[in-house]
């Protein structure tokens, strides 16, 4: 499964498109790379499509996969007790 998405991530990301970037930009996209812990492609990728959310609007199929994720976690933690997970959290963490 794995290899079938490395293979369908080299097909599309061999569809190049090369920009010319001024100093500003380009020291802007580098920012976001080491942010981002990737390549300034990836980074100029990811801005992109954030940029392209905030103007149009998130598109209506990750709309969806968002309020199935959230959903999940709702039953995940439902009847969990955040504070009474905290102070387990914080007992197991005294003798370090």
């Amino acid at each position: 499964m794995a290899s079938n998405m490395v293979i369908c991530y080299a097909y599309y990301m061999s569809q190049r498109t090369s920009l010319i970037l001024d100093p500003e930009t380009k020291q802007a996209a580098r920012q976001l790379a080491l942010r981002y812990s990737c390549s300034t492609s990836e980074a100029i990728r990811r801005a992109v499509l954030h940029h392209r959310d905030v103007v149009f609007g998130v598109p209506a199929e990750s709309r969806n996969e968002r309020r199935k994720v959230l959903e999940r976690l709702f039953k995940l933690f439902d009847g969990n007790d955040a504070g009474e997970e905290v102070g387990r959290l914080k007992s197991q963490d005294s003798g370090f």
